[in-house]
């Protein structure tokens, strides 16, 4: 507690955390696209595992897949005031779209940038990426694991690592 009696953290009591995933363009094929490459879990278990580690650490965590652009970017928008913290899968747009870029700045809200492939040791495109730069982090090439990462990092973040 600070001296006002307000939590540490400028939290108020009477919310907790909330944390956004996004995930961008054909994840909601995971566990049956390229699976050599990007694993066999399915986007369902991958949040139901994002879920679960939230809320043992007192955090709500919501997640939102949409293969148009417009839908993030909305989202983003409407997340100011409303979310702490931010973990994002760009997919294909983290390497071509200036306006998914800027919602992640308009939005104000500390943001990781995820990818389960190591975007290094692939086509050189992939190698550019648009959000890195305005993200606190990015963790890349961990498969599922490589959410998890960014979860953790996050709550670290929001300082509920337990």
């Amino acid at each position: 507690m600070t001296r006002s009696g307000a939590p540490r953290g400028g939290r108020t009591a009477r919310r907790k955390p909330h944390i956004l995933v996004l995930h961008g363009p054909n994840l909601n094929l995971l566990g049956t696209r390229e699976p050599e490459l990007y694993g066999r879990r399915t986007l369902a278990e991958i949040d139901a595992a994002l879920r679960a580690r939230a809320r043992a650490a007192g955090a709500e965590l919501e997640a939102l897949q949409s293969n148009h652009e417009g839908v993030l970017i909305d989202r983003l928008h409407a997340a100011r005031g409303q979310v702490d913290f931010i973990l994002l899968n760009g997919a294909g747009l983290t390497h071509t779209s200036v306006a998914l870029r800027d919602a992640v700045v308009a939005s104000e809200i500390p943001t990781v940038e995820v990818h389960l492939s190591n975007v290094h040791q692939r086509e050189d495109f992939r190698q550019t990426s648009l959000l890195s730069g305005v993200c606190v982090g990015i963790i890349s090439g961990f498969g599922a694991l490589s959410y998890v990462l960014a979860l953790e990092a996050a709550l670290d973040g929001l300082e509920l690592r337990r």
